[in-house]
């Protein structure tokens, strides 16, 4: 294509991205830190065996490396995002209004959500998400009425579980992980006791009530946890009582320092969430910014060389770590080839 043919918004883009391989010639990731153990391995593997500079990966959550990678195109913004959930529409909307308007998601795979405690510490084996809900929220359902959290141990509303005080270690809301927590555990405790439609009943609308039902209490039982998993894990060492989220990889590397509980009669593991027997798992994610491609050295290789079947497959080193193989690998790798982005533009 010559210069004159080019429009005013690919010029624009044109000169960003002079500028950007100019300025740095390694790829720059931020985002999930439920995804930043796959990321570094993939790096560090990428880094040895290509002609390229070693990607550099940050965490910091997958809201802040959305925010982040949708600040623009050019040599000063990221190139990849990583998130444990999907892309939101307004985070879409944000990326629109800064000029990233190609973007390519990748899914990479599958992780749990677990729930853990000290090995010397309370089992929790019979956890079901009306546990965590009225362990948890804010306000709950008692003896028919929607009442400020009364309660102070775990056996006060299950009598299966552990009679010692309630305190849990959230990620925090900059995390993928504390929004799949609130849909796919608290909100679903929620329903399941009865609050929901109680909330309902009483005159609040369907999105004021989803929005009680994820309010977690604010008197020192549920504590948000804002750094990564080590700081949960630093947290549960200081709480004989304590329980901390954490991704299933996590878990599965500190099996001397954490004692997993069942969800709804299911232990956690690679092989319950690949058949779907464990309930709250989620997909994992990165996301391209298409305009950095042939600009940012070594950008589509990496994303190939990420989901490639020898990395992101069932016999790769990812599943070694914890990832759970996406069964649509194939269809994943032909479409990072193709540079397919989102909205099929």
């Amino acid at each position: 294509m010559s210069l004159v043919k080019l429009t005013a918004s690919a010029l624009a883009i044109a000169a960003v991205s002079a500028t950007a391989a100019a300025a740095r010639d390694n790829v720059q990731i931020a985002g999930s830190s439920t995804v930043l153990p796959y990321a570094s391995i993939v790096a560090e593997a990428f880094g040895e065996n290509f002609d390229f500079p070693t990607p550099v990966v940050e965490s910091g959550g997958s809201s802040a490396g959305l925010k982040r990678f949708c600040e623009g195109v050019g040599e000063n913004t990221i190139d990849i995002a990583n998130a444990s959930r999907g892309i939101k529409d307004k985070e879409i909307k944000a990326c629109a209004e800064a000029g990233v308007t190609d973007i390519i998601e990748v899914r990479i795979g599958y992780d749990g959500i677990v729930f853990a405690s000290q090995t010397d510490g309370p089992a929790f084996t019979a956890l079901e998400p009306a546990d965590l809900f009225n362990a948890l929220s804010d306000k709950v359902l008692v003896d028919g009425e929607i009442v400020d959290n009364p309660y102070n141990q775990w056996a006060e509303f299950n009598a299966e579980l552990p009679a010692v005080d309630i305190i849990a270690f959230p990620p925090g809301t900059k995390h993928g992980t504390r929004e799949v927590f609130e849909e796919k555990v608290i909100l679903i405790g929620c329903e399941e006791t009865g609050a929901y439609e109680a909330m309902v009943a009483g005159g609040m609308s369907e999105d004021d009530a989803e929005g009680a039902c994820i309010s977690l209490r604010t008197d020192g039982k549920a504590v948000d946890i804002d750094g990564d998993y080590t700081e949960t894990l630093a947290r549960i060492d200081a709480n004989p009582n304590g329980v901390g989220i954490f991704g299933l990889a996590f878990y599965e590397n500190n099996t001397d320092k954490l004692k997993v509980a069942t969800m709804s009669g299911v232990v956690p593991s690679t092989e319950s969430i690949a058949t779907g027997e464990y309930p709250v798992s989620r997909p994992l994610f990165f996301y391209i910014k298409k305009a950095h491609i042939g600009v940012i050295p070594g950008l589509k290789e990496f994303a190939s060389f990420f989901v490639a079947d020898e990395i992101a497959g069932s016999d790769g080193p990812l599943a070694a770590y914890g990832l759970v193989s996406d069964p649509e690998l194939a269809a994943t790798q032909t479409a990072v080839e193709a540079e397919d982005v989102m909205g099929g533009m």
